[in-house]
């Protein structure tokens, strides 16, 4: 058993102290230490994105970041995005845009989006197609998921384009 090493983590507002091996992933810490269950441990190696939260702003794969080197930076989990009692607008798109299916992706997928969105609120068709790329839907609902992306960032889109756009892939 390596040393324990204490470490304080600013996760969706919150201070949480914590006392963990250097070696730990901040999935493990959010899923074993945390109970904050939404970010999804799948394949443990940044291949399908199921981990995904932000770090300041920006999507990260947890399953690839330790915790200990996310202390002094603000982390955000699709626990953390609502906020009131209401939904964060991309959690509302992909009820309205019927983007998931089984469930499993949609918390990555919508925390890729957030962090597209969080610093390109006008994104392109390419660069929202970049932002869910890195996260797999084995339903394939990728479709909708795309439509939530375009519907949040106030994309209109024709049923052409769609095709066009989908079938670059």
């Amino acid at each position: 058993m390596q040393p324990q090493m204490r470490v304080t983590l600013q996760i969706n507002g919150g201070e949480h102290a914590l006392v963990l091996e250097p070696r730990r992933t901040l999935l493990d810490a959010l899923r074993y230490d945390l109970a904050l269950t939404g970010t999804k441990k799948v394949c443990d190696m940044g291949n399908c994105g199921a981990c995904t939260v932000l770090l300041d702003g920006d999507a990260i794969y947890a399953c690839l970041r330790l915790a200990v080197d996310c202390e002094g930076h603000h982390i955000t989990t699709i626990e953390g995005i609502a906020q009131h009692g209401a939904l964060d607008p991309v959690q509302q798109a992909f009820i309205d845009a019927d983007a998931f299916q089984c469930g499993f992706c949609t918390a990555g997928q919508i925390m890729s989006l957030k962090g597209l969105l969080n610093h390109t609120p006008s994104p392109t068709e390419a660069q929202l197609l970049r932002a869910v790329t890195g996260n797999l839907c084995r339903c394939g609902a990728y479709l909708n998921i795309l439509q939530a992306g375009r519907m949040v960032a106030g994309i209109e889109v024709q049923p052409q384009e769609v095709n066009d756009a989908d079938s670059t892939h």
